[in-house]
This record gives C-alpha cells, sequence and structure tokens, in this order.
C-alpha cells in the first residue's frame, strides 16, 4: 500500500470548490460521492441540454419541432436526459389544485406494441392500467391524462426498438408518434442509437420534424481533454492526476472504446483505488491495475463462460 503523508499543508486547486471540503471527509464517504451519479458538462451535452429547453420552451402549433439524440450504446444520452428532467421536476403542493407533470419519459417496449407502448405511458404518468384494456380506451385516458398534468415533452428511449416489430407495426408506431405531437402540441423527444435515425427517416414527414443531434465517440482532441479536466476536478481525491498525458489520453480511449459511460467507469473505479491505496491521485499505472474490463473483454469473457 502506498501511503502519502498529508499532515502537512497541500492545495486543493484542482478541485472545483464544492470538492475541497468533500475531499477533507472520510474515506468512505468520499468513495461513496464517486460511486454516485453526477453531471458532466461537456459541450455535446450542453448543446443537448440547450435544445431540449427552446423545444420545451416552444410555443404550442400543430407541427411542433422535435429532436432526435443519437449516439452509441453508453455514450451520454440518459445522462443529459436525467439532467434535464431534474430542471423540469414534477411540481405538487398544497396550493396548486392538480400535480403537473412537465416531463413524461418513457422506453419503447422491446417487443412493441401500441397497446404496450400505451401501458408504459400511463404507468410512468401513475396511472393503474389494466391489460384487458382496448387501445383506444388506453389511447383515450393517455391523451385526458397528458392534457390535465399539463405535460409540455414526452421523451422516447430505445426508439430503435420499434426496428424489432414488422413493418406495418413500425409505420404504426410512427403514425403514433406524429398523431400524439400534433393531439397534444407539445415536442417529442427520441433517443436511440443509429438505427433510430434509419427507422425515422423511413417517414419523410416525421424526418422533417425531427432535428438529430449525435453524440459521436470520442476522440483524442481539445473536448477530451477538456473533459478529462472537468471529471478529475469533481473527483474527491487530495493530489492532483495528470489525465492530460499522451499515453494516458490514449489508454482510457482505447480501453474504454471511446464511450462516455466507459470513461466514466475507468476513471471513477481508478479514482476509487487510488483512495483505498492511499496513492490519492490517478496515473496509467494505477489506471491499467483498476477493476475494469472494456466491452469487448466483458462480452469475450461472458462468451468463454457459455462454452
Amino acid at each position: 500500500m502506498i501511503e502519502v503523508n498529508f499532515n502537512n499543508a497541500f492545495s486543493l486547486e484542482h478541485l472545483i470548490p464544492q470538492m475541497r471540503q468533500i475531499v477533507l471527509l472520510p474515506n468512505e464517504e468520499r468513495i461513496a460521492h464517486i460511486r454516485a451519479d453526477r453531471w458532466i458538462g461537456y459541450s455535446k451535452a450542453q448543446e443537448a441540454i440547450s435544445k431540449l429547453q427552446k423545444l420545451i420552451d416552444h410555443p404550442k402549433r400543430q407541427r411542433m419541432p422535435n429532436l432526435l439524440i443519437v449516439s452509441p450504446t453508453n455514450n451520454g444520452k440518459s445522462m443529459i436526459i436525467e439532467k434535464f428532467k431534474r430542471m423540469h421536476k414534477i411540481i405538487s403542493c398544497e396550493n396548486i389544485p392538480k400535480e403537473i407533470i412537465p416531463i413524461v419519459a418513457l422506453q419503447m417496449p422491446s417487443d412493441p406494441t401500441i397497446a404496450r407502448f400505451y401501458s408504459m405511458l400511463l404507468y410512468n404518468l401513475g396511472a393503474p392500467v389494466t391489460m384487458k384494456c382496448k387501445v383506444a380506451d388506453l389511447e383515450h385516458v393517455a391523451l385526458k391524462l397528458l392534457k390535465q398534468l399539463s405535460t409540455r415533452m414526452i421523451i422516447i428511449d430505445e426508439l430503435h426498438n420499434i426496428l424489432a416489430g414488422r413493418i406495418n407495426v413500425q409505420r404504426e408506431f410512427l403514425n403514433l408518434i406524429r398523431f400524439i405531437g400534433n393531439e397534444l402540441q407539445i415536442p417529442i423527444v427520441c433517443l436511440g442509437i443509429r438505427e433510430a435515425y434509419l427507422a425515422i427517416r423511413t417517414d419523410d414527414q416525421l424526418e422533417n420534424r425531427f432535428e438529430p443531434h449525435i453524440l459521436p465517440l470520442w476522440e483524442d482532441d481539445r473536448e477530451f481533454s477538456s473533459l478529462l479536466m472537468s471529471v478529475t476536478s469533481t473527483l474527491p481525491l487530495k493530489l492532483p492526476s495528470f489525465l492530460l498525458e499522451k499515453e494516458i489520453r490514449q489508454y482510457i480511449l482505447r480501453k474504454t472504446e471511446a464511450t462516455i459511460g466507459e470513461i466514466i467507469s475507468l476513471i471513477s473505479r481508478t479514482a476509487i483505488l487510488a483512495i483505498e491505496s492511499g496513492q490519492e491521485n490517478i496515473d496509467l499505472k494505477l489506471l491499467m491495475q483498476a477493476d475494469y474490463d472494456s466491452p469487448t473483454e466483458r462480452r469475450n469473457k461472458f462468451e468463454r463462460e457459455l462454452q
């Protein structure tokens, strides 16, 4: 174990102000903080938040603008949506006669049917659902509730799941998305991998209404260096880490396969190891020692265990 003597004063200028108190907490509390979800505001994410805000503030009209956020798996889509939902929380208090749900988010069912979609929508609105209901009844109740609850935006994750259905089912869902947007005059935001964009493109009218916002894989550029600086400034480590060194940057990208979720996972696990070992900062050697497998390594390990 590496022990670092902190009896002498040490600088915390490598941390954002909020972290300078947390770094003085016991190890267990610092580790719990690292494991908790936190917002990393890189430029593409901030752009998405800005677009979402403009959409939710957009005046009602028959043909509302929509947004399609496309990225590889584990590359920040859900993090952006969770951040935006926290900005527009459910309003419920004694002074207001009804509950207000500004944003309703749901996941496209893996085996999509219109009935399952409306059932999930109602579930996320907190409404009881019986499987014996007809689609027309589910639709009527869902639209009525969305209006009563003053919903201003619907977010549909995993849009590419509609491709699991037959061609006629895919068309039904695309028509459904258009119908809900027109009926409620609110924006629809869809999330998915590349196939989600291909699904939208099969409908000319929808393609014209959905602005694509791409979250690409990370590259070794200025934006990536800025991301690493942002991440390390929020880790309660007592010594500065030097992740901007070229060898370290390239190792992180190669090991994580360049998605932000994996990048955060590797760095967080290494930060925990830095606390547990007493090293208190991250270097290349510690990154290589961290309890982390890349997505490919995890798949290969799983396949070997199945043999």
